[in-house]
């Protein structure tokens, strides 16, 4: 009779070009540290996929939506093909992924930015935040998002603690991964812990 696989959480915290990736097992209360890395979401084909909007932020918004097109679709292709290579390297550890979380900006009226350059990255924020959930997608993958301003008292609540008590489990998985453990791996990990609680 075949074991039955653990369950495991992927957490994301996107940067521009890239993701933090953090995945948890174990039990909801005390998740365990399964593995950390860094994914990148450029394809080096195409060198203008790693601050896309920069390439046309000094066109008009509505020209600037259709130049984009093209990058973002291969951003995208990128995303999905990095997230079932992680995917397919938890299953062959005898994991299966429940499901993703991603943290990052909530939406806004980017045409509503007057400023080209400060647009570009709030534009490039969304963007990969998005192509992250679309990878989900794609993979068949359940997903939760979570606007990082207020991942913090979220996890809080749901999780049922305070935040001085999130921290500290999120201190002691950093103990256990060792450096280097950051923001983006303690936000990355928090996505995955509250991921992992509705399963």
């Amino acid at each position: 009779m075949a074991n039955t696989p653990e369950i495991a959480a992927i957490g994301f915290k996107p940067k521009t070009g890239r993701a933090i990736a953090v995945v948890l097992s174990g039990p909801k209360d005390a998740p365990e540290l399964i593995k950390r890395k860094e994914i990148q979401l450029t394809d080096p084909l195409i060198p203008a996929t790693f601050q896309p909007y920069h390439e046309v932020m000094e066109m008009p918004w509505n020209e600037s939506q259709k130049k984009m097109r093209h990058y973002i679709k291969a951003i995208e292709k990128v995303a999905a093909k990095a997230l079932a290579q992680l995917v397919h390297e938890l299953r062959a550890e005898g994991l299966e992924v429940a499901g993703v979380g991603i943290t990052g900006s909530a939406d806004r009226e980017l045409a509503r930015i007057g400023n080209y350059h400060i647009r570009a990255h709030a534009a490039e924020g969304l963007l990969f935040r998005r192509v992250l959930e679309f990878a989900a997608q794609v993979n068949k993958l359940s997903q939760r998002t979570f606007i990082e301003k207020t991942l913090q008292t979220q996890a809080a609540s749901e999780l049922g603690c305070s935040i001085t008590k999130l921290n500290n489990s999120l201190k002691n998985l950093g103990h256990s991964a060792g450096p280097p453990w950051r923001t983006d791996h303690r936000v990355a990990a928090t996505a995955a812990w509250l991921t992992l609680t509705v399963r």
